[in-house]
């Protein structure tokens, strides 16, 4: 007697099974896929493998039929029943290998093998959890079909776009106030004043959870995310540049970095700066005289455990310094670093996106000419574009391939001394992981530690 197993996927919804995931001993494994399973008129297009499935099993006795749920049985209730009484008529035991979460499977659980008065009797029960799995799988789908058609998905769009029929467009109203908040991010990296720029300036008060998501939703990039992860890229007009977006990235990883509080400081060195002695990380502080409006600022360890407790320094001094350090201290540690090939890198990642945009060019005259279905190119397109998507990813995420020239750039001391402390802030995170404090008797000095 044989054993043999059937397998039904769409490929919208999964990838394709293995044949060989039974376990079994098996004979021989049927497999179709749902791809064009209902025309356009809304009849069932008859599965080639299941008619096989009959055929065979009418030509020689089976045992038993392995499947992984009841619902690929068919596309409606109805249809499901009608092969369950085929089965029964062929003499055929059906086993039903996986368990699905939250429906009907428990039954199928206490009684694996379904056969004559077993089936009968728990036909109606198991009739309504595969309506129920097939309503889920329709909706399912639906949005695996939208998004093949590079559609938003389902939802009220995001705060500076508004829906059209078939993408994201931009909201003049709304817009400036995200692309405001952008720039105020761009300029200082911090979130936190970016959201209090927002709520000063346009009367718009955002949590910082909500500014985190607008950095980060790959939407204001001009790309479409789904709930399955995947990623298309250049479906509607950006609200931020490739180059902005990257630069964005930068700095929240670089925020992720540092101690909590410490990104939207307002002094340059808040964060960076520990002590050598005690390793207490420094905090600024400010003192001020009565009845004087000048005030002092000063580095003090936060945590220290030595007795006596390290002193506090003046900030200024520390600034003055570490501004001497950076200027000297950066081209050499550029110059010694062992920096990867940038610049191959990107050209090996922009021919591989090239490669693959002159594959999906191809694809509508493979349509016209009849080798490709409509469905079958769609879904090859939609795979495409989310390779694409990827490899546009990893581009966004090398550093800059002119280091060495940046180096020396930021290495004149007038550049810093030009600078207010919110922008210096932002340089010295470019640059600076850490600075640490050495006290040497009555005297001090910085060692600097870089990113790279």
């Amino acid at each position: 007697m044989r054993i043999i197993a059937y397998l039904y996927s769409d490929p919208l919804l999964e990838p394709t099974p293995d044949q060989a995931l039974w376990g079994w001993d098996i004979d021989q494994v049927y497999q179709d896929l749902a791809t064009a399973a209902v025309s356009k008129k809304g009849t069932t297009i008859a599965r080639q493998q299941w008619q096989q499935l009959l055929e065979d099993c009418q030509a020689e006795p089976t045992a038993y039929l392995l499947i992984r749920r009841v619902e690929e049985l068919g596309e409606s209730v109805q249809t499901v029943g009608d092969r369950l009484a085929a089965l029964e008529a062929l003499g055929v035991r059906l086993i039903v290998t996986e368990q699905a979460t939250g429906t009907l499977d428990p039954v199928l659980a206490e009684q694996p093998i379904l056969k004559g008065a077993d089936l009968q009797a728990d036909l109606l029960k198991l009739l309504q959890h595969v309506q129920q799995a097939q309503r889920s799988r329709r909706i399912r789908q639906g949005h695996a079909q939208n998004r093949v058609n590079a559609l938003p998905p389902p939802g009220k769009a995001p705060f500076g776009y508004r829906r059209s029929k078939t993408r994201y467009v931009v909201d003049r109203s709304t817009a400036p106030v995200v692309k405001d908040f952008f720039d105020q991010f761009l300029l200082y990296g911090s979130l936190s004043d970016a959201v209090r720029y927002l709520a000063k300036k346009y009367s718009k008060k955002i949590a910082r959870s909500t500014g985190h998501r607008w950095l980060t939703n790959p939407v204001y990039r001009g790309d479409t995310a789904y709930q399955n992860g995947d990623l298309i890229s250049d479906t509607h007009a950006p609200i931020l540049s490739r180059e902005e977006a990257a630069q964005v990235d930068r700095l929240l990883r670089r925020n992720r970095q540092m101690p909590s509080r410490t990104a939207s400081a307002p002094r340059s060195l808040a964060g960076l700066v520990v002590c050598s002695e005690c390793r207490s990380p420094m905090t600024v502080t400010r003192v001020s005289a009565p009845r004087r409006d000048r005030e002092y600022l000063y580095l003090r360890p936060t945590g220290c455990t030595q007795t006596p407790k390290c002193g506090a320094i003046a900030y200024e001094a520390i600034l003055q310094q570490t501004i001497e350090r950076i200027c000297e201290d950066l081209p050499r540690a550029v110059a010694d670093v062992d920096l990867p090939d940038v610049g191959t890198i990107k050209q090996g990642i922009n021919g591989a996106i090239a490669a693959k945009q002159a594959v999906l060019s191809q694809l509508p005259p493979l349509m016209t000419s009849g080798v490709l279905d409509q469905e079958t190119a769609d879904l090859r397109a939609y795979k495409l574009r989310t390779e694409i998507a990827v490899l546009e990813g990893k581009l966004a995420q090398l550093p800059p391939v002119n280091l060495q020239a940046i180096a020396q750039t930021v290495s004149i001391p007038q550049f810093w001394l030009d600078l207010s402390e919110p922008e210096r802030r932002f340089y010295f995170r470019e640059f600076i992981r850490q600075i640490e404090l050495i006290r040497q008797a009555e005297t001090w000095k910085l060692k600097l530690m870089f990113m790279f």
